[in-house]
């Protein structure tokens, strides 16, 4: 078959992972969203400010708005993005005669797996970003929010997400060599006839996820806000008291943002980027290590059952 069985495999038990780990952190994302697109209104000084005018408003349920788009762009991105990693991956491997990827290897593969996510992801993105932060009760529909503007604001901030590939490249290099230290005996212990993906415990894999993600968020962090401010929702009032659009630019951005907040503005909201993107990069990589294995096993069947079937098709 012309399939990449072991890809696929990677790919969905990546995207099930998004989806599960999405779901449950969620209200804190939305929590973390808002605070960080507050950029000099200083509407928030804290992130729990966000719950308490959720609660004030009786809006704890628009806490979740956005949450089928961001869902359906999780499992979207990370299927697209693990199966390219894989596949990028294996490719390398396979054309260098090498046993395992070195560090600089792993930031190319992972860059280019992550430029392909981005380029296809973005429309997503930008309205589950902007259906966010809207203000709580006033959020609009995914094809509303994508028919409202023009292509080139579907695509807001890609220049800025294209940098952050940065962030997945660095966050998935270290925990895949992190993992493959840990693995390496196992895997020359390994003898089946059938090749399986080898799993880590998920305490382990938590752990691993969590400090290669934190690494990753610590050094990104700047362009990770100013991303944010740019795809924010306009507020009522702002919508109310302008009479022409001006679109938002990265250096526009960076400099408000210096301009009144100084260089600690670049980090608000460190901390909450730091524990929803940390808890759901280890919740994420957990759950992938552990039905990863059951994913091959399927995938192995559903190998056999179309080889069965394709053998049936020419004898006929």
């Amino acid at each position: 078959m012309g399939l990449d069985f072991e890809s696929i495999t990677e790919a969905s038990a990546g995207a099930i992972g998004a989806l599960i780990s999405t779901t449950i952190l969620y209200p804190f994302d939305t929590c973390k969203s808002k605070f960080q697109a507050d950029d000099h209104h200083h509407r928030y000084r804290n992130l729990s400010d966000v719950l308490r005018e959720a609660i004030r408003k009786g809006q704890i349920l628009s806490l979740y708005q956005g949450l089928g788009t961001k869902n359906l762009q999780s499992v979207i991105q990370q299927f697209i993005y693990f199966y390219g990693y894989s596949f990028f991956k294996r490719l390398y491997l396979k054309r260098s005669n090498s046993k395992s990827m070195g560090t600089k290897a792993n930031l190319i593969v992972a860059a280019a797996a992550g430029a392909c996510t981005v380029l296809i992801t973005q429309p997503l993105d930008t309205a589950s970003s902007k259906m966010q932060t809207s203000d709580f009760g006033m959020s609009k529909g995914l094809w509303t929010t994508l028919s409202e503007g023009s292509l080139s604001d579907a695509y807001d901030g890609l220049g800025i997400s294209l940098l952050l590939t940065a962030n997945p490249s660095i966050q998935y290099t270290v925990f895949d060599q992190l993992k493959n230290k840990l693995l390496t005996r196992r895997l020359s212990e390994n003898s089946n006839s059938e090749p399986s993906p080898q799993a880590l415990f998920a305490s382990t894999a938590f752990l691993l996820g969590a400090l290669s993600k934190s690494i990753a968020t610590c050094l990104t962090y700047p362009a990770i806000r100013c991303k944010a401010v740019i795809q924010a929702a306009e507020r009522q009032e702002e919508r109310s008291a302008q009479t022409v659009k001006t679109r938002k630019t990265l250096s526009g951005v960076f400099y408000n943002i210096w301009k009144h907040e100084g260089i600690l503005g670049y980090y608000k909201g460190l901390e909450a980027q730091i524990l929803k993107t940390v808890l759901s990069s280890a919740l994420l990589l957990m759950i992938k290590e552990k039905i990863t294995k059951t994913t091959w096993v399927l995938m192995l069947a559903l190998r056999k059952s179309l080889l069965v079937s394709a053998t049936k098709l020419k004898s006929a």
